[in-house]
């Protein structure tokens, strides 16, 4: 029995869709390098990975050694030199997505300012007329004494027209 197609699922005609890469996949991993890089973490492990470095090309012998100390370390040097004009452009995008992400939230806080802006504003006209409304009421409504005089007095003449 064949089911009934429905509207809101994907079709499943021809081959399953594969979804696609995120195109901000990039971006994340900037960050996450740019985050990574900034962490005390990070400071010991590449101090203690040149430390290795150093100590294994000037203590172990001749034949292993893969980095002449006579030399100055060329291959560390290279390998931190490359490290370094990788970690720049790395921090840079991360900063300009950071930078988009607070021009983003810059534009939203500045919306709601003006929305809460707007009711205050007609909060306050509407506080307005009803105390407006309120002091007009005030001065047409009857106090309490007053009401009570004039029902004493119907219910004297009610009583005036009994007695008659």
């Amino acid at each position: 029995m064949a089911r009934a197609a429905r509207l809101d699922t994907p079709g499943t005609r021809g081959a399953a869709r594969v979804p696609a890469p995120s195109r901000d996949r990039f971006g994340r991993f900037t960050e996450w390098v740019a985050r990574a890089m900034g962490t005390p973490a990070f400071l010991v492990i590449l101090t203690l990975f040149c430390a290795a470095w150093i100590v294994w090309n000037t203590l172990m012998p001749e034949s292993l050694r893969f980095d002449d100390a006579a030399l100055g370390f060329t291959a560390l040097t290279l390998m931190l030199s490359l490290q370094a004009s990788y970690a720049a452009p790395l921090i840079l995008l991360a900063q300009n997505r950071q930078d988009d992400r607070d021009r983003v939230q810059i534009e939203q806080d500045r919306q709601r300012a003006e929305r809460n802006l707007a009711d205050t504003e007609y909060l306050a006209r509407e506080i307005v007329a009803l105390r407006l409304a309120l002091e007009e009421s005030s001065a047409q409504a009857v106090s309490r004494d007053v009401l009570r005089q004039e029902l004493r007095a119907i219910l004297a003449e009610l009583g005036d027209d009994d007695a008659r």
